[in-house]
């Protein structure tokens, strides 16, 4: 019931302490339970929700996510060893890759393991670790060991924001460091971020985006709009790529 409260907007813990009947102490000692599940960011004087459900998510710029999905999915060929991050945009890439023949996927995202598991086509390569919720990405030390054993071709990764300059945003430390070592994983990067997460910052934590990688949003003015991106950038449904070269931060 806290989480759902924190969740329609209330945020403050003496506003939280009056709605419950409860003492601000006890607010507090419930918020920090939250905090250490991942479920909430504290921030002085009360709270911010973090995390929605992947389902709550995949219905937010559905459309766009859909076309980024589909623009990446056009990329890999056919042979090629693919990593997959977690997330709903990823998670619907590898809906788009499904009932390709000869591929490899490789992913630590409970979604994308949905969409894939049935189909004999694909060789469903699924890194092991703990299970975090409510994201549901497999994390931990021995996601991290695996990644030093495969060097795909090709590596999505998700965002819940990106920034030019400082990286990948993400909900906690364990999820930043396991998009950078993906990231560093293959032997070519994307991003998959529709136009909500660019320029945004919602979490604390990063993952650098230092090596060369293309981002694909749907944003159809990124040149102008968000320049610092402009020579990385694939515009999803665009019939060619806006900038020549690959961005290097």
């Amino acid at each position: 019931m806290l989480l759902e409260a924190v969740r329609d907007g209330s945020g403050g813990i003496a506003e939280l302490a009056e709605e419950f009947g409860v003492s601000e102490s006890t607010i507090r000692r419930d918020l920090a339970s939250l905090a250490g599940a991942g479920h909430v960011v504290r921030t002085y004087g009360g709270a911010l929700d973090t995390e929605r459900s992947p389902r709550e998510k995949d219905r937010e710029h559905a459309a766009a996510k859909e076309a980024i999905a589909r623009q990446a999915a056009a990329l890999v060929q056919d042979g090629e060893v693919v990593l997959l991050d977690a997330g709903t945009t990823t998670g619907r890439l590898a809906r788009h890759l499904a009932h390709r023949e000869g591929l490899t996927v490789v992913t630590n995202g409970v979604t994308a393991i949905r969409e894939l598991a049935g189909f004999t086509g694909i060789d469903l390569v699924v890194l092991g670790g703990r299970l975090r919720h409510p994201g549901e990405a497999i994390l931990g030390e021995s996601v991290l060991a695996q990644l030093r054993h495969i060097s795909p071709d090709r590596v999505f990764l998700g965002a819940d924001g990106v920034v030019a300059g400082r990286g990948l945003c993400c909900p906690s430390l364990e999820q930043s460091v396991v998009k950078h070592a993906m990231l560093h994983a293959g032997a070519e990067a994307y991003v998959l971020a529709d136009h909500s997460k660019l320029d945004q910052a919602p979490f604390s934590y990063w993952a650098p985006l230092d090596r060369e990688y293309r981002l694909i949003t749907d944003e159809p003015r990124v040149d102008v709009t968000f320049p610092q991106f402009a020579e990385s950038v694939i515009v999803a449904g665009a019939p060619e790529i806006v900038g020549g070269a690959a961005h290097h931060e």
